[in-house]
Order: structure tokens, then sequence, then C-alpha cells
């Protein structure tokens, strides 16, 4: 027991100083000095020997460093403190004015909540490519057949000419109705389900199925040089609504006679013809879509087939004016409903605008016309119309306003000119942002 510990690194050596009965011993303990530490025995590293104080604080502070890095770190990462840039960006204000941007943001909210529950109150509106689907699945109002490796695919003149050169040449060479065309195609590897998935991709801009072969870069470029490589379907649709290529459907509206006299106004002018497709009216509207089937079934379509004239629709102005059936036919067409078209042709009248003139009624505000639009989407049982993407409104003025509730459910879509010109508009976006 008397011998030195440090030479003996791995023995066991009692603890000096401590109580004789109750004896600690510790593996690895280094030599010991009478002087002073003969009662404490440390433990350390056989490799770093012994350890100076100022070692241990600068480990300590190295620490304590590295600890607050991570606190700085951890208050960067908070939100920024709202509160505190409210009572500075508020400290300088009247109470006036204070009290006047709590009643802004307490409206702010009102309408926000409004909008929400809106929202979720109304049915989604299908858009032109959902539509589009639903018309080549269900293949409503088809003009002409396509026979490729003995099966039938009916599908819509107008829209594979609007959206592919080879189909435009092809369908001009056989013009009439129901026309059977036997398909050629002379790129390898076609077969029936890829063929329909082309034609799906003509009618929505998707080819609506997975196929590897879609993936081949080679039949890819084979089937652009063949059929062509067709423009989105927005430019195309647009088109089709400007040249009305191949349109098959016309749309009238009946007027009061005595009050043409009265007005002197002319019939033709009352009674103008807007031409449209059949494809589309009865893809984007339950209403037509159920009139021209009962057409079909009362056999009216086959006077026109036969006759190779357009069908003839004659609306009701009291329910739907003429003035609005641009608007609706461009939305069908676009999916933007833009009230611009409304006063771009100011020569042409309508039954409205000649009851109003008679009984000394004023012109019709945008806000105003906005509602009887909607009233109309809701007949025609076209939710895009009611709930679409505005365009061509005014800054939302004090009768906008009071009719908030019901015209702010139409989600007004304001141009950016309009914006900047609107500082009630710019406040609510400013104000959004701390009510999310």
């Amino acid at each position: 027991m008397g011998a030195n510990a440090s030479n003996y690194p791995h023995s066991c050596s009692p603890r000096v100083g401590g109580n004789s009965q109750a004896q600690q011993t510790f593996i690895g303990t280094s030599s010991y000095s009478q002087q002073g530490y003969g009662c404490e025995s440390k433990l350390y590293s056989l490799d770093h020997g012994h350890e100076k104080p100022q070692d241990k604080k600068k480990r300590t502070s190295g620490l304590a460093t590295l600890k607050k890095k991570f606190i700085k770190r951890r208050k960067s990462n908070r939100s920024a403190d709202h509160a505190k840039q409210m009572r500075e960006l508020l400290s300088g204000w009247d109470v006036r004015d204070v009290n006047a941007l709590v009643e802004e943001y307490e409206g702010t909210s009102a309408l926000k909540e409004l909008s929400l529950q809106a929202s979720l109150a109304r049915p989604e509106a299908r858009t032109l490519q959902k539509d589009m689907a639903d018309l080549y699945e269900y293949k409503y109002c088809t003009d002409v057949d396509l026979i490729f490796q003995e099966t039938c695919f009916p599908v819509h003149r107008a829209i594979l000419a609007a959206r592919c050169p080879f189909f435009k040449t092809l369908l001009s060479s056989s013009p009439e109705y129901g026309a059977e065309i036997i398909m050629d195609i002379s790129t390898a590897g076609i077969d029936m389900p890829m063929f329909s998935a082309l034609l799906h991709y003509l009618y929505t801009g998707e080819f609506g199925m997975e196929d590897s072969r879609f993936q081949n870069v080679d039949i890819l470029v084979q089937l652009s040089e063949e059929f062509g490589t067709p423009n989105s379907l927005d430019v195309d649709m647009r088109g089709l609504f400007d040249y009305m290529c191949y349109y098959d459907v016309v749309l009238s509206f009946s007027s009061d006679s005595e009050l043409v006299e009265a007005f002197g106004g002319n019939q033709n002018c009352l009674d103008e013809e807007l031409k449209a497709h059949k494809a589309i009216i009865s893809a984007r509207s339950p209403f037509f879509r159920n009139l021209l089937q009962r057409r079909i079934r009362t056999g009216e379509e086959i006077t026109d087939r036969t006759l190779r004239t357009p069908t003839r629709i004659i609306l009701d102005e009291s329910i739907i004016p003429k003035k609005y059936a641009k608007v609706i036919l461009h939305c069908m067409y676009t999916d933007v409903v833009d009230l611009s078209v409304l006063h771009c042709s100011p020569s042409v009248g309508s039954l409205s605008e000649v009851q109003a003139l008679v009984a000394g009624k004023p012109n019709m505000t945008r806000a105003e016309e906005a509602m009887e639009l909607y009233h109309i989407a809701l007949f025609l049982e076209f939710n895009m119309l009611a709930q679409g993407n505005y365009q061509g409104c005014v800054p939302l003025n004090d009768e906008v306003n009071q009719e908030q509730g019901s015209v702010g459910s139409s989600k007004w879509g304001l141009t950016p000119e309009r914006r900047k010109e609107n500082p009630r508009y710019e406040l609510y976006i400013r104000c959004s942002g701390h009510l999310v």
C-alpha cells in the first residue's frame, strides 16, 4: 500500500485522508501530493495528462459561445413582433385615426369571413378543359365520324379543324353532316388507345392516359410532322370564337314589335343573330344541352341537317337580354367574363334598353349589369360565368359596396390599372396579410 500509484496506473489505490473504515478505490488515478491535494483524487484521461485551469476555462467559454449562437439563431427564426410594430406605427397617430384603422380592420375581417363562407357555399365552377373532356367522353352534338382500325370515333368538326392542321385539311374534303372518314395514319405504332388519347389531347390539351410511348421523343416528332403542332387550348378556342369557322347554330332574340315601332328602331337590328357551335354551348351549359337534345328527340334537327342550315335558337330577350349574349359566348369559349364587351357596340340596342328608354329609366351601372349577368348565369347553369374571372370592371364605388354581399360573391377581378385607381382595394390587399 506504500507504493506510489503513479507507477501503477491501472492499479487500485486507497483514498488518503478519508475515513479508514470507508475506503473508495478509483481506476486510473494520478499521483497526488500531500500538500493541499491529498484529500482530492481526480480522474483524468491517460492520453491528455493533467488539465490546466485555463484549459477548462477556455472550454467553458467555448460552450457558452456556442450556446449563445443557438439562442441567437432561435430568436432570429421567430416571427416578427406585430404588436411592437403596431405600437411603433401608431405612437404618433391621433385617436380618431386609430379608431378609423380599427374599423377598417374589423370591416376587412368581416368581408374576408363572408367571402370564405360564400366560396364554401358555391359549387365548383367547371373550367373549359373539364367541360371539353366531358364533351369528348359523352359525345354531345357530334357531326362527323372517324373510322380507325374498324372503330368509330364520333367527333366535332369545328374543334378538330381549329386545333389540328391535319384534320382541317382532311375534314374540308367531306363537308356533309355525319360524314364517315377512314383514317390512314402513316406514323408507326399508333393503335386504337393511342389514337383515342390523341383525340383527347386535341379536346383538352392533355393526353388523358399514361403511356410510355408518349415519352418517346421520336414518336412525338413523327406525330407533330404528320398532324402538326397545335397551339394551347386557350389560343385555339379564342380563335374559334373570333372567326366562328364551321358554326352550326345561331342565337336569335325575340322582340316586341310595338316597342320597336314606338322607338323607331330597326327590327333586323334588334333580332341580330349570333353565331356559335353546338359542341361548345352544349358542353358549357346544361340549359343549351337539354334544349338541343330535345330538338333531336322531336325531329327538328333532321330538317336542319337535310337543308344543311344552322340550327336557330330563339331566346326571349326579357329573360336573356341580347346585349349580354356576346359576354356569355365569350366566357364559354375563353373562361373570361369581359364586361367591356357590353359597351363595345353602342349602335346595337336590345329590348331591355328600349324598355328603359321608353320608361325614362337611367342607364344601368356596371354593378347592376354584373348582377343581371350573374342571374342569367344561374338560369343557364353556367357556373363559370357566375364565378369566373371578371374583367373590365370599374373601381368599386359606393353602389358596388352597398351590394357587396351579393356582387362580391361573383369574385370581382380588377385589372392592374383599375387597382391603382382604387385605394380601398389596395387597403384590402394590405390588411388581408395581417388577417391570415
